[in-house]
């Protein structure tokens, strides 16, 4: 099993960027696919973005890409999620989460406790 923490989050102004961090601890990292996910206010959860276990492929929701980008560091067993041109609608909790295996099928199997993301004037 893998163990995941977020942080990163916190207050940024409309047009601003951050850069959220997702340290793994328990497991072997590398060997994972990884995901993040948000809630936005008044919303379900949404599935924003993914990677593969060796960083090499990605995915993203239509409606952020361009301002979005995963990343990851398996050196460091850490996850990355750069956010740029944030918008107030981007206010919530961000979780990380692992795949079961090396790639983005099948389910998720580890959640992280998530960071908050504000975005206001």
């Amino acid at each position: 099993e893998v163990q995941l923490v977020e942080s990163g989050g916190g207050l940024v102004q409309p047009g601003g960027s951050l850069r959220l961090s997702c340290a793994a601890s328990g497991s072997i990292f590398s060997v994972y696919a990884m995901t993040w996910v948000r809630q936005p206010p008044g919303r379900g959860l949404e599935w924003v973005t993914a990677i593969n276990s060796g960083g090499g492929s990605t995915k993203y929701v239509d409606s952020v890409k361009g301002r979005i980008t995963i990343s990851r560091d398996n050196a460091k067993n850490t996850l990355y999620l750069q956010m740029n041109n944030l918008k107030p609608e981007d206010t919530t909790v961000y979780c990380c989460a692992s795949y079961y295996n090396s790639s983005w099928t099948g389910g998720m199997g580890y959640w992280g406790k998530g960071t908050l993301v504000t975005v206001s004037s």
